[in-house]
C-alpha cells in the first residue's frame, strides 16, 4: 500500500485537492478533520485539553476559539497543546492505516497540514505539496471568515515556507492556475501509482 502524504500551507488548494483524491476512490485520513472529533463532545482531547487551559471547554466540548485566543502567540502554549493534540491523531491515523490494509488499498492519503513541521513525512512513500502564488494565497485566506491579516502572519510562522515545502516535496500540484489543471495532476499521479503497485 502507497502512503501519499499531502501538505501544503494555508490557502493553497489542500482541502480541494484532498476532495480530488476521494472522488478517485482513494482514502484519505483528514488530520483536521481528527482533531475536530477529539474536541468535540465526547472526544478524548476535551478532559486534557480543559485541565490544562481552563475556561476553553463549554457543554463537554472544547470551544475552538477560546482555545485559539489561548495559544496565540504563546509558544509555550501551543507546545503544551501539540503535546496533548498530537499524539491522539496519531493514533487516529494509525487506525486508519491499519483499516486501509485489512481492505487491501492499493494507495490512501494522509491531509497533514503540518506534514513537515511535525516530521511525519518519514511515514510517507510519497509527499505531494499544493502550491500556489503568495498573491492568490493571501486572497484566498483573507475571504475566510473572522481571519485577519494578523491571525495570517500568525499561522504563516508556524509553517514551513512554500518554497521550502516545495524543495522538499516529491510532487508539486500547482492551484494558482485553475482548478482542472491540479486535477488533472492528481488524477495522473493516482494513475501512476495504481498501475504501478
Amino acid at each position: 500500500m502507497k502512503i501519499v502524504g499531502l501538505t501544503g500551507s494555508i490557502g493553497m488548494g489542500k482541502s480541494t485537492a484532498a476532495n480530488t483524491f476521494r472522488r478517485l476512490h482513494v482514502p484519505v485520513f483528514d488530520a483536521d478533520a481528527a482533531v475536530h472529533a477529539l474536541q468535540s463532545r465526547g472526544g478524548r482531547a476535551v478532559a486534557p485539553i480543559g485541565a490544562a487551559f481552563p475556561d476553553t471547554v463549554r457543554e463537554g466540548r472544547v470551544d475552538r476559539e477560546a482555545l485559539r485566543r489561548a495559544v496565540l502567540g504563546d509558544n509555550a502554549a501551543l507546545t503544551r497543546l501539540e503535546r496533548i493534540v498530537h499524539p491522539l491523531v496519531r493514533d487516529a491515523e494509525r487506525r486508519f492505516l491499519a483499516a486501509a490494509r485489512r481492505r487491501a488499498e492499493p494507495m490512501v492519503v494522509l491531509d497533514i497540514p503540518l506534514l513537515y513541521e511535525t516530521r511525519g513525512e518519514g511515514r510517507c512513500d510519497l509527499v505531494v505539496v499544493v502550491s500556489a502564488p503568495a498573491a492568490v494565497q493571501r486572497i484566498r485566506v483573507l475571504r475566510r471568515p473572522g481571519m485577519t491579516e494578523a491571525r495570517l502572519a500568525a499561522i504563516r510562522a508556524r509553517q514551513l515556507p512554500d518554497r521550502e515545502k516545495r524543495r522538499r516535496a516529491d510532487r508539486v500540484v500547482e492551484t494558482g492556475l485553475s482548478r482542472h489543471a491540479a486535477q488533472r495532476a492528481i488524477r495522473a499521479l493516482v494513475r501512476e501509482i495504481r498501475g504501478g503497485r
